[in-house]
């Protein structure tokens, strides 16, 4: 459930607190008719909150006035009552006009800078927050550490690289400062609420040539997440690759990339294939994808993205649902 720009709740900056409330119910109402079991929510999309904070303050997208009401507490809420868990998902480095932390205008958005030991102590800290104070399922982290590049500039985090003194090149610093950040993040929920689950929705390609027919964005080389290394060591309890392509699309195959993935998960935490339903699709590929995820033997679950599309039961996908997963 993207927040972001009002993407999928709530729909528009203009509703009141009951009308947020009333589409919020909507929602989980229909993800648990169609038998689904958890939502993620988008509680902090650029260095803000659906929640009250002394870390952040409230998103934009909530509307000109603070609600008079708690969106996280009565999302947790309603959701259980449903018997649906409730992921708490985290933008941890995209920023806002008003962030005080080092942080650069790059393409569409602002960035905070995760050179920064502040900036990655921030996220860490808005987290936890959180995982104090609500009974959260898991905290969720999507595939935004460093931007995705745009119009072939690089990220501008000279300040920090300067300041840095060390064997590292510039690119494996970058992924050593995520590489940190995804540890002492883990470590640092666990120390608080152990059975809370940590899981991160990378870009579904770790490196093109694995497997040797995928070709594709390099999110090792571009956007320095390295995501198969996180997984190896134990530092989430499920990784979610986004899994957004056909079946038939050989150089993205959505099978190939399952199995490799799969096979990566040395220490069985669990893959959960990230599958798209927003784009116009056939419907039965989206059943013939869950039934893919079901025969991997590591393969734990799947998340749909995203919420609008369930819930406008586009193109039928309702029943396609409720048929996979009553069977």
């Amino acid at each position: 459930m993207a927040t972001v720009n009002n993407g999928d709740w709530p729909s528009r900056r203009d509703l009141t607190s009951e009308q947020q409330q009333q589409e919020l119910i909507a929602i989980l109402d229909r993800a648990a008719a169609v038998h689904l079991n958890a939502i993620f929510l988008q509680v902090r999309p650029m260095a803000d909150a659906f929640y009250p904070s002394t870390l952040e303050p409230w998103s934009v997208f909530l509307g000109d006035q603070a609600p008079d009401y708690d969106p996280l507490a009565f999302a947790i809420t309603e959701a259980h009552a449903r018997g649906l868990e409730l992921h708490a998902w985290f933008n941890p480095f995209r920023g806002n006009p008003t962030t005080a932390l080092r942080a650069y205008n790059y393409g569409r958005f602002v960035w905070m800078d995760p050179g920064d030991p502040d900036v990655r102590q921030r996220a860490i800290d808005v987290i936890t927050d959180v995982v104090r104070r609500y009974d959260i399922d898991g905290v969720h982290l999507d595939d935004y550490f460093y931007p995705y590049p745009e119009n072939n500039l690089d990220f501008p985090d000279e300040p920090t690289w300067q300041s840095y003194h060390g064997p590292l090149t510039r690119e494996e610093w970058r992924r050593d400062n995520i590489n940190g950040f995804v540890h002492d993040l883990y470590a640092s929920v666990k120390a608080i609420r152990p059975k809370v689950e940590l899981g991160i929705s990378p870009f579904g390609i770790w490196r093109p040539r694995h497997p040797r027919q995928i070709r594709g964005f390099d999110a090792y080389e571009k956007i320095y997440a390295d995501s198969k290394l996180w997984l190896q060591e134990g530092w989430v309890d499920y990784l979610a690759p986004q899994l957004y392509w056909p079946i038939a699309r050989r150089e993205q195959s959505f099978p190939a990339l399952l199995h490799w993935w799969s096979r990566q998960d040395r220490l069985g935490r669990g893959i959960v294939a990230g599958i798209t339903i927003n784009r116009p699709a056939n419907r039965a590929e989206i059943a013939q994808q869950i039934a893919l995820v079901r025969d991997e033997r590591q393969a734990v679950g799947f998340i749909l993205f995203s919420a609008h599309t369930i819930l406008q039961n586009a193109d039928g996908i309702d029943d396609v649902l409720k048929s996979a997963l009553t069977h």
